[in-house]
């Protein structure tokens, strides 16, 4: 508080007011300041992290494998968990973890700074395995129903229904008629389990081209097996 002196009497106290400059603005200055020094600390970090990330990103495309081991341990959490939020299954997601690194170390002269940082670079990579381990989820599921529909049929005492047969006969004739290349890549994915990326591996071909041929090949067949011969003898 300060006090109001008499003007007739400077000796007399009259009145107290609350000492608004001393007692306000001098807190307020000195917290102002203490944000000031907590942003600039911040930008400080943010331009640190930023230049080690590019540090790093340099190491790894020039194929430093201890960069390589400093990506992994600084990104692999963040990959991870994308994975495991979308398959909800801890060992797929290690395994998709795995296959986007190994990926981009194989494929690292195809990162390129001025795109984007590595970080965004890996997630995509990410991404990606991470559609092929729900495809790969899916063919299995459809393999092991297949698998029990045809151990039901073999049981004891259980006839097959014909049109089963007639099923099997069909595609089988169908896988036939295909070009090589996409029966190939058809009984690679559906019979071997495998995804288009490990096909594209193990064939030498395009990802690309595989993924044309299989959706070229699929629909041939459910051409085929819903129109009749009509239908394949204008496909051809």
């Amino acid at each position: 508080m300060t006090a109001l002196l008499s003007p007739a009497d400077p000796t007399a106290v009259v009145a107290t007011m609350p000492a608004t400059y001393s007692s306000v603005t001098m807190p307020t200055t000195r917290a102002a300041g203490r944000s000031s020094d907590r942003a600039s600390d911040r930008a400080s970090s943010r331009a640190s992290d930023r230049a080690e990330s590019e540090r790093l990103a340099a190491g790894f495309v020039r194929g430093d494998e201890e960069s390589f081991a400093l990506v992994y341990r600084r990104w692999g959490a963040l990959v991870y968990s994308l994975a495991a939020r979308s398959l909800g299954d801890a060992r797929e997601a290690e395994d998709v973890a795995q296959q986007t690194f190994l990926a981009a170390w194989r494929g690292r002269h195809g990162y390129h700074a001025l795109r984007g940082p590595l970080p965004g670079w890996l997630v995509g990579i990410a991404r990606r395995k991470i559609a092929d381990a729900h495809a790969a989820r899916s063919r299995r599921t459809e393999l092991t129903a297949a698998h029990a529909a045809r151990e039901s049929a073999d049981a004891p005492g259980t006839a097959e229904p014909p049109e089963a047969a007639l099923d099997r006969v069909l595609v089988s004739q169908e896988l036939r008629k295909l070009p090589p290349v996409q029966r190939d890549i058809l009984r690679l994915a559906f019979f071997d389990d495998l995804t288009h990326v490990q096909i594209a591996e193990r064939t030498g071909l395009p990802l690309g081209t595989v993924k044309s041929h299989a959706r070229r090949a699929m629909a041939r067949i459910r051409r085929s097996m819903t129109d009749g011969p009509a239908a394949d003898s204008s496909a051809a």
